[in-house]
């Protein structure tokens, strides 16, 4: 099987360093909209946590913060939203990497595993891997949450292929190269899920270097996994 290539190098931030204060730069204003969702976040984890994601209301949600339905629904759209934000943050910051790496030359499968790295590198130091772990853990019990995922998933490898196929080249043919960048996002996703998994599952070590770590080595199989033959089982 012949690499991809495609237009990206590793990026100008070194490994490990702490990522900005998000909204550091952003009028007063803004970084009051961001105060309001992060509040919204942190409060909906904790209740769900305590009551069961259908034992709470969204007007029981908005009371606690004391914000309005309205105020609510500016920064989400539902209580599945608000319940798998960060996730979604991290795959919104993996789209925001991709569409900005500068231009280099590299496998496909390895431009999309840094870039992903890179977004959990960037996720806020104070709280993301705990709300991260609540929400992957609520979402192992609430299907509605898992219904949701699924969704957002789907949009996102859209927009991932999307943006593959703009701003990248791929080798091979051209006709196929759209289902090669699909694809190549599919595994990633693929492999992306089995860290977090084992993550979540892990007693203790919740960081993000260690989710980082874990993404590398659920990558590291792809080659073999797609190489691999079989033969029947016996005895």
């Amino acid at each position: 099987m012949t690499p991809e290539k495609a237009t990206a190098t590793a990026p100008e931030r070194g490994a490990g360093q702490a990522p900005e204060t998000p909204g550091a730069t952003l009028p007063l204003r803004e970084r009051k909209k961001l105060r309001t969702r992060q509040a919204l976040i942190d409060t909906a984890l904790e209740l769900f946590g305590e009551h069961g994601f259908d034992g709470v209301t969204l007007d029981r949600l908005c009371e606690a913060v004391e914000v309005s339905k309205r105020t609510f629904f500016r920064a989400f759209t539902s209580k599945e939203d608000v319940a798998m934000a960060p996730t979604q943050d991290l795959w919104a910051m993996f789209l925001e990497v991709l569409e900005s790496r500068p231009p280099g030359d590299g496998r496909l499968m390895a431009v999309l595993e840094e870039t992903l790295a890179e977004a959990i590198d960037r996720m806020p130091a104070d709280g993301w891997a705990e709300r991260a772990l609540a929400s992957r853990r609520l979402a192992a019990r609430t299907p509605s949450m898992d219904a949701h995922g699924l969704a957002f998933c789907e949009r996102t490898t859209r927009e991932a292929v999307s943006t593959v196929s703009r701003r990248f080249v791929l080798d091979g043919p051209p006709a196929g190269a759209g289902l090669r960048a699909r694809l190549a996002v599919d595994m990633l996703v693929a492999a992306f899920h089995q860290a977090m998994d084992g993550w979540v599952a892990q007693p203790s070590g919740h960081t993000r270097a260690d989710l980082a770590r874990r993404l590398r080595a659920a990558c590291a199989e792809l080659p073999g996994a797609l190489a691999a033959t079989v033969e029947p089982r016996r005895g």
